[in-house]
């Protein structure tokens, strides 16, 4: 199986359910494991299922739709029934609402690059099997890496950081620009598959809205991490690990 043939038997896979136990698709997820591009899209994908998923469920369902369209099919008229279509007009009615729903949100998709939507999508990839680019316990190669290959590479760590031992990087994509994403072990067992437990991304500062002014890092929990954000220069950081805001300050 190549790279492409991968992507083309993901698109059909819908996180969360029993598809993972397909042989093609189990395939092409061991593949995503060891192709970098590849699970990059992937992440991207799952977010967006994610997304649809959420924007399908505020659909309403029409009072009774269920039981009338249930009886009428127990019926099974070869005629057309005209008294059905109160049940065609509100199935119609539901598709035009998820139409409406779903298609700003596929236009937003490329110009949303807010800071929620940012860290929510940094978020995401750390909590994803990623793969990273360089894996290596050197800072200096690590920097070495990034700024070879146009990433955010001046940046400049809070002194207690600094003395966590790195595993490696990575170079994501947001809005078109690179993100640096520098992955740290705090020296808990880690599970088996996992290259981290505690992840810094870089971005310059223009890239996301809505970023906060010099100033202490602001704290938050996104999905399952407790994040710091902050700006130094024209850069804007995310600092992300499991635990609560006790455990991440230590690292700021």
């Amino acid at each position: 199986m190549n790279h492409n043939e991968a992507k083309d038997i993901l698109l059909l896979y819908r996180p969360g359910t029993a598809d993972v136990a397909d042989p093609q698709i189990a395939e092409a997820l061991a593949l995503a494991q060891r192709d970098a591009e590849l699970a990059r899209w992937f992440g991207e994908h799952c977010a967006r299922q994610e997304v649809l998923r959420a924007k399908l469920r505020q659909i309403p369902v029409p009072a009774g739709l269920k039981e009338q369209i249930v009886s009428e099919q127990a019926a099974r008229r070869k005629d057309f029934d005209w008294r059905r279509l109160p049940a065609l007009a509100a199935v119609a009615a539901a598709v035009v609402v998820a139409f409406v729903l779903i298609t700003p949100w596929l236009q937003s998709l490329k110009s949303d690059n807010t800071l929620a939507v940012y860290q929510n999508r940094m978020v995401g990839t750390a909590l994803r099997t990623y793969v990273m680019d360089l894996a290596t316990n050197n800072s200096g190669s690590i920097r070495a890496y990034l700024g070879q290959n146009h990433a955010p590479a001046d940046y400049v760590l809070p002194a207690p950081l600094e003395k966590v031992a790195v595993t490696g990087c990575a170079i994501e994509s947001w809005q078109g620009m690179k993100v640096s994403m520098i992955c740290f072990s705090t020296g808990k067992p880690l599970a088996p598959g996992e290259q981290g437990d505690l992840w810094l991304f870089v971005v310059d500062r223009a890239a996301v809205k809505n970023t906060p002014s010099a100033g202490p890092p602001q704290l938050a929990r996104v999905n399952q991490l407790m994040t710091a954000v902050w700006t130094q220069g024209d850069k804007l950081y995310l600092l992300g690990t499991l635990g609560n805001e006790q455990t991440l300050r230590r690292y700021l």
